[in-house]
């Protein structure tokens, strides 16, 4: 383990039927309750059936073993539900190969509700962080249930039969993809557990409701029994017995019933206050309306919720809405009881989220659920993912998210559902601002913008830039199929000059308008009259006869080169006596094609509607062609998601991890608050990844610099060297006149050394020669720790000139083998890099070798915030860096796959990332 890294943290995770538990280590002061549940918790066959070397201990031993003075030797982690320990598990090396015994214990009272195995997945976790590498235990052959948690873990499980007992070793791969996969599942099913009583309640209450006219929870009452709900509804507010001619009870305590969902439409004060109240009654979800929740109150909220396992929307929520026939939930105050139908939408702000509804109901999209996610101090975006994936109901997903908890988790959970489910959001928080004051140019590029980008192209999600963008999108992706990724688009259109705006529009889009085939244009001509246009955009003219029109594009549809259909449509004069003679050409055809279509009509009242086809099919219509080729490009970037195979990650370079770190712990145990590593720590480092470095002489006196320039010059592109003045914390040299080129000879490099010392003074504390490199493209190739994202690497131009041209490309650690094919050719660059015609290109394997090593560097050592090489001089002959710099802070280690539940942060704590995989 690291010596920069904390001990084990408390989280608290769901288990399998919904319940919330807190999962922490096991301390001194827990002797008592270790105990009781050895000694009242289980019964004399659940003792005997543990495992072997546990089940022979005395309740007293284990209490000792686990909180007595010997306690540092034994990792020790308790399952607590309503502050009663309810299981631990534990584990104790067994020798120095990194081994550990493993025991577990679970309260009768518990089995068979997930414990052992959240317990155990937290506890392989913390002992991975310690250098544990494999968990060994004795337990009997008939104990079903011991071998079922093992079996149900996802790692690999070795077991040897020795005279009816049996030894079991479990491995700790962390690269373990079935693992990851099962704690996923694990994950998923306490998840949905948990919402059934917020989107699925039997029964709710309404807190605060009054009998004022307009306020907030007279409005949300009377939606819920005007709605249909269909279970019983009960109003609380202890200042009268009568709310819009039916009973209101002073308490939930005195409710005929203890509700599954309350509804708190109370000031903010009075938020805790009514929290606590519900769990102790037995509620199951709370939605929490007010706003102007503080960081305490909101604390003492959150607490309620986990003490007594429940899921929570809000504060600053405007309400949650299920269509579902069975339910008809209509919880929030809003607008209008939406549509019902399969769009699930969830969103932090309540005015998106109205507007998403307005407009979804222009298009006659009905909704499945809706979430007014609003602080989002619970259940989240990936909450409403997965509940979208399981409910049977819902095939489009739409989201409004401006924050991230757990963006790894997320992107995991969104790269499921995405393949059998589009799952759009707006890109909200786009600012630049990040980049002011950043130190590197690596940091420099990683804005919100940049990772969030990086994000939805990991998980497959369609980011649109606006409400209006993401709804034109969503009709298209609803009624329509998908095109060929390679987005080849035909525009036909009885106007030459808007067929020429939509051409226009498709190109900015990053659409192809490719030559249509020979056979395709002779096709058209014997269709159109003479003066038409057959080429791409196809000009109709204005008096084509629909029948004509549908002939031409069953034509374009059959053309290969051709995958997705654009018809823009005008009135003209010819057409008077029936304007609408264009669009019955279309609507008279079938409304899904083998190739997306989408039209644009000029005279359209709404800037995107369906409209419904013979046969019943629907066809989106766009006011303007610049929002149909958008929806288009989004369909060809679904399609291509889609058709990607999966990628396994890189294989790691061969490096001295264990150097690497102990180099990064020995310099934060110098320098607690961390910085820039000096040239010398920073070639350690880099060298220990096999990083292919210039060599670099740090002089400290003018005859030191001499003796550099003598010992270097041979090695320098005809003989030259470059002379770097250094500073610590040191940002951009060039830029400060840091830098001198082409120095020849000791006598120059001597008088450099006086320049740099004249110039600088004492902040200099040396000067780094290093020899030229021959020209070649530079580049910029680096990693950021970001600290919601994590680790990011990023390959782009370099030299001076990155910044301003702003050529890059970045993808979330560790890489995969794709993304070592697609980042090269992502660049605007990338014919120079990846070679044309009578120009080779720069060595692929060499450039392959330097992103592996970086991505496999920034997920090592999660301290190292920055590394920023640039330039690197890429050749066809190979790659060498020429200057480099790293950055190290104190930082722990994070599993963003580990099971635990969001919450805000208390006093002197860090908000632990989401849980079940929180965004």
């Amino acid at each position: 383990m690291s010596v920069t890294e904390p001990p084990v943290s408390a989280a608290e995770a769901l288990l399998a039927d919904g319940t919330t538990v807190l999962v922490r280590p096991v301390g001194a002061a827990d002797r008592a309750a270790v105990l009781d549940l050895h000694e009242h918790g289980m019964s004399d066959e659940s003792r005997r059936m543990r495992f072997l070397g546990t089940s022979r201990r005395s309740a007293a031993t284990v209490a000792d073993r686990l909180c007595g003075p010997g306690r540092a030797e034994v990792l020790a982690l308790g399952a607590w539900a309503d502050g009663e320990l309810v299981g631990e598990a534990d584990c104790e090396a067994t020798g120095p190969g990194g081994s550990a015994e493993l025991a577990m214990a679970v309260a009768d009272a518990w089995h068979h509700r997930g414990v052992g195995t959240l317990l155990v997945e937290h506890l392989v976790h913390a002992a991975r962080k310690r250098g544990i590498h494999e968990f060994v235990a004795d337990t009997l052959a008939g104990n079903r249930a011991v071998h079922k948690v093992f079996s149900d873990l996802g790692l690999p499980v070795h077991r040897h039969l020795d005279h009816g007992e049996i030894r079991v070793r479990v491995p700790l791969d962390e690269d373990d993809e079935g693992y990851l996969r099962a704690v996923e599942e694990r994950g998923r099913t306490a998840d949905l557990a948990s919402l059934a009583a917020l989107l699925r309640p039997r029964s709710v209450a309404v807190v605060g409701a009054s009998r004022r006219a307009g306020s907030v929870g007279r409005t949300v009452l009377l939606k819920l029994r005007r709605g249909g709900f269909t279970g019983p509804v009960w109003a609380v507010n202890p200042h009268t017995g009568v709310i819009a001619g039916e009973p209101a009870y002073p308490g939930i305590a005195v409710l005929p019933g203890a509700p599954e969902l309350a509804v708190l439409a109370v000031p903010a004060a009075a938020v805790p206050g009514a929290a606590e109240e519900c769990g102790r009654a037995g509620t199951k979800a709370l939605v929490v309306l007010a706003s102007g929740v503080d960081a305490a109150q909101t604390r003492q909220l959150v607490d309620s919720c986990r003490r007594h396992s429940m899921r929570l929307v809000g504060p600053n929520s405007l309400g949650i809405v299920q269509t579902d026939p069975g339910v008809r939930l209509d919880a929030e105050f809003g607008g209008a009881f939406p549509l019902p139908g399969t769009a699930g939408v969830a969103v932090q702000s309540g005015g998106v989220g109205i507007a998403l509804l307005e407009r979804l109901a222009w298009l006659g999209i009905g909704v499945s659920t809706f979430v007014s996610l609003g602080d989002k101090c619970d259940v989240s975006g990936n909450d409403m993912l997965q509940w979208w994936e399981s409910d049977g109901r819902t095939d489009l997903a739409l989201l409004h998210l401006e924050s991230f908890g757990s963006p790894r988790a997320f992107a995991r959970t969104a790269r499921r559902v995405t393949r059998t489910l589009p799952v759009l959001t707006v890109d909200a928080g786009r600012s630049d601002a990040g980049r002011r004051g950043a130190a590197s140019h690596t940091a420099a590029a990683a804005t919100p913008t940049v990772t969030r980008e990086t994000l939805f192209r990991l998980a497959g999600i369609t980011a649109a830039h606006s409400i209006a963008e993401l709804v034109g999108a969503a009709a298209l992706l609803h009624a329509q199929p998908l095109p060929d990724g390679r987005g080849r688009v035909a525009v036909v259109s009885n106007a030459g000059g808007i067929g020429i705006l939509a051409a226009d529009a498709c190109a900015e889009a990053g659409l192809e308008l490719p030559p249509l085939p020979a056979d395709t244009v002779a096709e058209l001509r014997g269709l159109l009259p003479a003066g038409a246009g057959t080429a791409n955009p196809v000009d109709t003219t204005a008096d084509v006869d629909p029948a004509v029109l549908r002939a031409c594009l069953d034509a374009l549809v059959r053309a290969e080169t051709v995958d997705a259909l654009l018809v823009c449509l005008v009135p003209t004069a010819l057409v008077q006596h029936d304007a609408d003679r264009p669009l019955h050409a279309l609507l008279d055809g079938p409304g899904r094609r083998q190739l997306p279509v989408a039209a644009v009509l000029l005279d359209q009242e709404v800037p995107v509607r369906y409209r419904t086809c013979a046969d019943g099919g629907l066809l989106p219509s766009y006011t303007d062609p610049a929002a149909a080729a958008r929806a288009l490009a989004h369909a060809r970037d679904r399609a291509r998601w889609l058709a990607e195979p999966p990628s396994a990650p890189a294989a790691p370079p061969a490096a001295d991890t264990a150097g690497a770190r102990g180099l990064v712990d020995a310099y934060l145990a110098a320098r607690p608050d961390g910085g820039w590593l000096d040239p010398e720590t920073t070639t350690d480092l880099l060298g220990r990844y096999r990083l292919p470095l210039a060599t670099a002489v740090l002089a400290r006196t003018e005859d030191e610099a001499a003796d550099a320039a003598r010992q270097l010059g041979p090695l320098g592109h005809e003989g030259r060297l470059a002379a770097k003045a250094y500073w610590p914390d040191q940002v951009h040299k060039s830029a400060e006149g840091a830098v001198s080129l082409g120095i020849v000879g000791e006598t120059r490099a001597r008088e450099c050394y006086r320049e740099f010392q004249d110039r600088f003074g004492d902040r200099t504390t040396g000067v780094v020669f290093q020899p030229m490199a021959a020209p070649g493209l530079e580049l910029l190739v680096g990693a950021v720790q970001d600290e919601v994202f994590g680790p990011l690497v990023l390959l782009g131009l370099g030299g001076t000139a990155t910044d301003v041209l702003g050529d890059r490309t970045t993808r979330f650690a560790p890489l995969t083998e794709r993304d070592l094919e697609t980042m090269p050719a992502d660049l605007r660059a990338a014919p120079l890099l990846l070679g044309r015609p009578g120009a080779p290109g720069a060595d692929p394997e060499g450039l392959r070798g330097v992103l592996t090593a970086v991505s496999a560097l920034a997920c090592d050592l999660p301290q190292v915030v920055e590394v920023d090489l640039n330039p690197l001089i890429a050749r066809p002959d190979g790659v060498v860096c020429v200057d480099a710099r790293v950055r190290v802070e104190p930082r722990p280690s994070f599993d963003p796959y580990l099971r635990r539940l969001r919450g805000p942060a208390r006093a002197g704590e860090t908000a632990a990332p989401g849980g079940t995989g929180e965004a």
